[in-house]
């Protein structure tokens, strides 16, 4: 199985678009899939399909959505195995247990999953200092997203927090890609798609120096100093806050033209540069960011 959430949301199997049904059970299946490989009661996915005004059908509704997902994924009449018998499930890639449903999802079925791994060697390569494998490895997986993730479901309460939380990923691969990049010394490509970025994320710091460095290496050492007194406008009057002291020291290096700023191509960034970084993620991370 192919299941894609990282734009409009669709199930494959062997290049065929699966028919899902109609707006509920593709939302079932969505939630399933954001819990995968974990019970999940009949109770919360009513709550999460109808909110607090469920109707007095609801559970007969549920098994039916139940039965007819289980069609279109290929799993109806399926042989349980041993875990099943002694579980009292069903066989299938969409099973009961207990009082509630799992649906089996193989490593790499997911595109989330693909993405992240991906991501997770690009985010090694950097840290080898291998800059032109990282940025190829996180180019390949920023290429798995075909639009905002769960689009479908953009307004449906049980999508919001996995809506933020792949955004703020697929942000983070971003920016690690950005900085292979500018470690390639590919900074005047990279000043316009840094400006878009900046102005959909005003308050992303990290995002705000690597606009700064890429400004200054591309000979625009004014506008990279006027990129932070606008960071430090912005930040002071939506927040009352101050700029970090790594973006501080980026325009302080950048003020005295401190040469540890012109990285030749294919040099890694050196915290000399002021380059600002997230912290480092584990590997593995996006396993966990759209369960729970």
């Amino acid at each position: 199985m192919d299941y894609r959430i990282l734009g409009s949301f669709e199930v494959r199997t062997e290049g065929r678009l699966v028919g899902l049904g109609g707006e509920k059970p593709r939302a079932l299946l969505a939630i399933l899939l954001l819990h995968r490989n974990e019970v999940v009661s009949a109770d919360r996915l009513i709550d999460d399909l109808w909110g607090e005004s469920p109707p007095e059908t609801a559970l007969r509704t549920l098994r039916a959505y139940v039965s007819r997902l289980r069609k279109a994924l290929g799993a109806n009449g399926a042989p349980p195995d041993e875990s099943d018998r002694a579980s009292g499930a069903d066989g299938g890639v969409l099973v009961t247990q207990g009082h509630g449903y799992v649906l089996r999802v193989a490593p790499g079925e997911l595109d989330v999953e693909r993405f992240g791994e991906m991501a997770d060697r690009g985010r090694e390569a950097l840290a080898a200092r291998k800059p032109g494998e990282a940025a190829a490895m996180l180019s390949e997986a920023l290429g798995i997203w075909r639009g905002p993730p769960l689009t479908d479901f953009a307004y449906e309460p049980f999508a919001q927090s996995s809506i933020a939380q792949l955004e703020e990923l697929q942000l983070a691969a971003i920016e690690d890609r950005v900085e292979a990049d500018l470690a390639l010394g590919r900074a005047r490509n990279l000043v316009g798609e840094l400006r878009d970025l900046v102005a959909r994320q005003p308050l992303r710091e990290r995002l705000r120096g690597q606009l700064m460095l890429a400004l200054y290496r591309s000979g625009r050492q004014a506008e990279a100093l006027e990129v932070f007194q606008e960071f430090r406008r912005t930040l002071s009057e939506e927040l009352g806050l101050e700029p970090g002291p790594a973006i501080e020291q980026l325009e302080l290096s950048i003020l005295r033209r401190d040469r540890a700023l012109d990285l030749a191509a294919g040099d890694a960034p050196s915290e000399a540069g002021g380059e600002l970084r997230a912290a480092a993620a584990p590997v593995g991370w996006w396993r966990f960011v759209v369960t729970g």
